[in-house]
């Protein structure tokens, strides 16, 4: 039998099944040096174009995930159950620094590995990163730390964690094959199976901020996650959930940590923020075996919300980590200000019928406040702050928005980046927040 590199690339550019022990050759080659560049390249554009059986989709995933280290219940010193939820990103989208303590508080462990931000959507870690001392580059030991401190610790994935999945990423990225989606479900799920997680629950985003806008291939990509997550054994559900709108009233680093800190301390209550913190929360606790039912779950959340707990959690999360323990109580004097301040106002009067999120998420990286490569340096203090929800009602005149600005050159084509990004009209359905819910088996 022919189980070379060049035979795993053949049979996937003709259609048939990979040798199993010769994929893994090739994947733990990806993370050695031994599989070439081109090699990969080859491989990445025959997925793209012939696709994975679902089997083979799992095992390269679970090969990837095996390319480097794992993070064990035994290594981590934890007996109670490891929780975790991944979102496909979106803008606006804060949901993870709020959920990863609920959960706690619910009585999991949460070890939350999360990415910076590229392109329009925002990244977790930077908005963590607009905590002065926060760090999210930590090695085994202070993860362990903070998770016995506080049940949950969201931090970066280290670079021993499937890192053949970090060597085909970069290959995908300049071969044109990102958007393979075998190769989306093995990278996601690599590093979030790293971790040895009894549940996880994903939030695929579609609507004009998402990464996939379109309903149809949210579905596809949701539908992919889960069955090769419980093929691997994990107890995994998603939720495609609408990305037409930010989730928090802020897009931006410090604005919308400014959001999640208001709503752990119960100042404000988002309702799309919440009901995705809620709807999230109470699919993984019920699968992670916490609560009876998912109503039992959501039960749960709302008290750990109401009564402090989770935002003691996060408080005991940023100490461990880095921060201050009173973040909470000082978050309008600690995180990041900007210099310039101002409203974009409503040009006509009537409902916001409509908000283009991704000129928001792109806007926001213009400002400085976001990337377009890896290695580009950002502003943690700029962004949008006070965004109005569609289904608003304006007059001529009333903000739609604040301006968070590094300077005042930037205020005339931020306006009109702004104005162009909101519809204002007649009243206009908004769209529900879950759009479906995919577990195993079964199609949205």
């Amino acid at each position: 039998m022919n189980d070379s590199p060049q035979a795993v690339i053949a049979d996937v550019r003709d259609g048939r099944a990979p040798d199993p022990q010769a994929l893994g050759r090739f994947v733990q080659g990806m993370a050695d040096g031994r599989t070439s560049e081109g090699q990969m390249a080859a491989f990445a554009m025959a997925v793209r174009l012939r696709g994975l059986a679902d089997a083979d989709t799992v095992r390269l995933t679970l090969a990837m995930r095996d390319s480097g280290e794992r993070l064990t219940r035994a290594m981590l010193g934890i007996d109670l159950p490891l929780l975790d939820k991944h979102s496909t990103g979106g803008v606006g989208d804060a949901v993870s620094l709020a959920l990863a303590p609920m959960l706690a508080a619910c009585g999991a462990a949460v070890p939350m590995l999360s990415g910076r931000g590229l392109g329009h959507t925002g990244g977790t870690l930077d908005k963590l990163c607009a905590i002065p001392g926060y760090r999210v580059d930590v090695d085994t030991d202070i993860l362990r730390h903070a998770l016995h401190a506080a049940g949950c610790a969201i931090v970066g994935a280290g670079k021993g964690l499937a890192p053949a999945d970090r060597r085909l990423y970069a290959v995908r990225d300049v071969t044109a094959t990102v958007d393979a989606m075998p190769l989306i479900v093995a990278s996601i799920l690599s590093k979030k199976l790293a971790v040895e997680l009894d549940a996880l629950v994903l939030d695929v985003k579609c609507g004009s901020g998402a990464f996939f806008p379109d309903r149809d291939d949210a579905a596809r990509l949701a539908r992919g996650l889960v069955d090769v997550a419980n093929g691997a054994g994990v107890a995994c559900s998603a939720l495609i959930t609408d990305m037409g709108e930010p989730l928090v009233p802020a897009v931006g680093n410090a604005t919308e940590m400014r959001a999640v800190c208001a709503y752990l301390r119960g100042d404000a209550l988002p309702p799309r923020m919440h009901e995705a913190c809620l709807a999230l929360g109470a699919e993984v606790l019920w699968r992670g075996g916490l609560a009876s039912t998912p109503a039992d779950a959501r039960a749960q959340l709302q008290r750990a919300l109401a009564s402090g707990a989770a935002a003691e959690r996060f408080e005991r999360m940023v100490a461990a980590l880095g921060g201050r323990s009173d973040v909470l109580r000082n978050a309008a004097a600690d995180l990041a200000q900007a210099a310039v301040h101002c409203d974009v106002r409503a040009p006509a009067s009537g409902h916001i019928r409509a908000i283009d999120c991704r000129r928001l998420g792109e806007l926001v990286v213009d400002l400085g406040g976001g990337r377009r490569h890896p290695d580009d340096v950002i502003d943690y203090a700029v962004g949008l702050d006070q965004v109005r929800a569609i289904g608003s009602v304006v007059h001529a005149g009333d903000p739609l928005l604040r301006l968070c600005l590094r300077d005042a050159a930037q205020e005339a084509w931020a306006r009109e980046r702004v104005l162009a990004a909101f519809e204002i009209g007649d009243a206009a359905p908004t769209a529900a927040l879950v759009q479906a819910q995919v577990t195993m088996g079964e199609t949205p």
